[in-house]
Order: structure tokens, then C-alpha cells, then sequence
């Protein structure tokens, strides 16, 4: 990478020239002399000065992000030149928390049947923190059941998944719910903010104009084991992927409730950088992935 590029990158970590200066222990004027440089070559502003405060330009995001996603395929191409002649080879990839539980393993072990001289890491946490950790090229894909913005990634439709209303088969209602008005006197077990599985509840509830604030009681677990515990021991309703409650569902000792005015599926995507030069290799595996996950 261009040593200007490397200046420029820390500036858009840091937004402070000061601090760059320091963490790449060079002088400022230096540092103001490489982004004027990328300026005049690039014929564009990348940063605006509102006060004492920098901000990116629209140039200069663009130019980040494309420099960001170079950076991380310069890093890619050097692990594999370190392992070249190593027979093992490390793959990190990423999955929200409810895919990572219930559909990542099935999905892995396919995988590895076929590639048995892999390392794999499976990193698990909620979209937002996925896609960062792309941005940063700490994994090179990831499986994911919230909302991102896909003019931003590479994307692959892993399956669509049923998002359910779920209770235990002993719960009792003051009345048969028809719709989903008739739940609001319920405690709502959910997840935590930030979550896939909240996020796509949220936005389901805005459309009739109702929030999860609207529900009499919740209560809040970041792990959906627990929520289908709580479920089983009649703490309340939830709002969940099928997926999730199937065994207890075919069991029956879990219900769907049927609503006239709540249906709904959801798909679970493969993510990746965007403009990568590995990205037909990336979707290769994500295939691959795929293929294992439906066996």
C-alpha cells in the first residue's frame, strides 16, 4: 500500500491530523502534505473542516472504503504467501448468534467433511458487529439474519427463514389472540438491542405502529437457549425463527400462535466485502456452505 494511503486511512480512523501524526510517528505537516497529495491526484476535497472538527467527504468515503477493502486483500495475499506450504489453512468467518446456534454447525460440518485440512473459527455476534468486522478484515464472510445495507456488501441468500409468534402449549390467554393487538397483554420475552431477531421484531411491529414498549411486560435474554427455556416454562410469548423452537414445536410442548395479521419470512444472507479481488473465491465457499447446509 502507498505510504500516502497508510496516512490517509489513519486520518479516517483518528478524524484528527494530531493523533495521526502520533500513531504513525511522523510530523502533521507531513501528514497534511500526503492528503493534499491524494487530492491533487485524485483531483478531489477528501476532507471538509467545520470548526476544529474534520469530516469525510463523499470523495473521501468512497475512497476509504475502496483503500479499506484493498488494505485488508493486501493482508489476505500475504497470509497466503506465509502459508503456502502449510498443510493446514485458517478460515475465520462470521454468524449472527441464532444462526451460529442452530444453523452454522450442520452448515460447518459439510464443509469440513470436504476440506478437512482446514482451520476453521467461527466468530459469532449481531449484524452490525459482523459487518464491522468485515470492514476490518478480521473475517472473510459472514451468515446473518438482520438487516444490512446491501448496496454496501456482496451478498448470497443462504434460505429464508418463518419469523413465528411462539408460546408454551400450556400457555393460557384471557381470549384466543386473532391478531397481534390481542398480545399486548402479554410479557414479551426478547432479545437484546442490536440483535438480528429484535431488529426484524421491531420493524414488524412499526408497520402496525406498535413498539415492543407497547407489550405490558418483557423480558430480555441475549441467548435464544434461554428464551426457548423460558418459553417451556411459560414465562411469556416471543417473537422468534422457527428454526429456533422446531424440536419443541414437533414436540409440542411449544405452539405457534396464528395471527390473521402476522406472517412472515426472513432470508439468511452470506455477506462479503464489496469489490474484493477474492471475492468470486469467497462466494465459491459460501456455496459451498450452502450446498452443506441443505444436506
Amino acid at each position: 500500500m502507498n505510504f500516502r494511503i497508510e496516512t490517509f486511512l489513519c486520518v479516517c480512523r483518528t478524524m484528527n491530523y494530531t493523533k495521526a501524526a502520533e500513531e504513525l510517528c511522523i510530523t502533521q505537516p507531513a501528514v497534511s502534505q500526503h492528503i493534499r497529495y491524494l487530492e491533487q491526484q485524485y483531483g478531489v476535497r477528501l476532507f471538509e473542516q467545520t470548526g476544529r472538527q474534520i469530516h469525510l467527504t463523499r470523495a473521501g468515503e468512497i475512497l476509504r472504503d475502496s483503500m479499506t477493502v484493498m488494505e485488508n486483500d493486501e493482508q489476505k495475499i500475504a497470509e497466503k504467501l506465509r502459508t503456502l506450504d502449510d498443510p493446514v489453512k485458517p478460515l475465520s468467518v462470521g454468524a449472527t448468534r441464532t444462526i451460529a446456534e442452530y444453523v452454522m454447525p450442520h452448515a460447518a460440518a459439510g464443509f469440513l467433511q470436504n476440506h478437512p485440512d482446514i482451520n476453521l473459527h467461527i466468530h459469532s455476534g449481531n449484524t452490525a458487529q459482523l459487518m464491522e468486522m468485515i470492514d476490518e478484515g478480521e473475517i472473510e464472510f459472514a451468515l446473518v439474519e438482520g438487516y444490512y445495507p446491501a448496496s454496501e456488501y456482496e451478498h448470497l441468500t443462504f434460505r429464508s427463514e418463518r419469523f413465528v409468534p411462539v408460546c408454551s402449549s400450556a400457555h393460557t390467554f384471557a381470549k384466543p389472540p386473532e391478531k397481534l393487538g390481542d398480545l399486548l397483554s402479554e410479557r414479551l420475552i426478547l432479545r437484546e438491542e442490536g440483535s438480528g431477531t429484535r431488529n426484524i421484531l421491531e420493524r414488524n411491529l412499526a408497520v402496525k405502529n406498535l413498539a415492543v414498549t407497547n407489550f405490558s411486560h418483557r423480558l430480555i435474554a441475549e441467548n435464544m437457549h434461554t428464551i426457548v427455556r423460558l418459553l417451556l416454562e411459560d414465562c411469556g410469548i416471543s417473537f422468534l425463527y422457527e428454526i429456533a423452537a422446531r424440536e419443541e414445536i414437533e414436540k409440542g410442548t411449544l405452539r405457534v400462535i396464528d395471527l390473521q395479521d402476522f406472517s412472515m419470512t426472513h432470508d439468511f444472507d452470506f455477506i462479503w466485502a464489496k469489490e474484493s479481488i477474492f471475492s468470486d473465491e469467497i462466494r465459491e465457499r459460501c456455496l459451498e456452505f450452502l450446498k452443506a447446509g441443505r444436506k
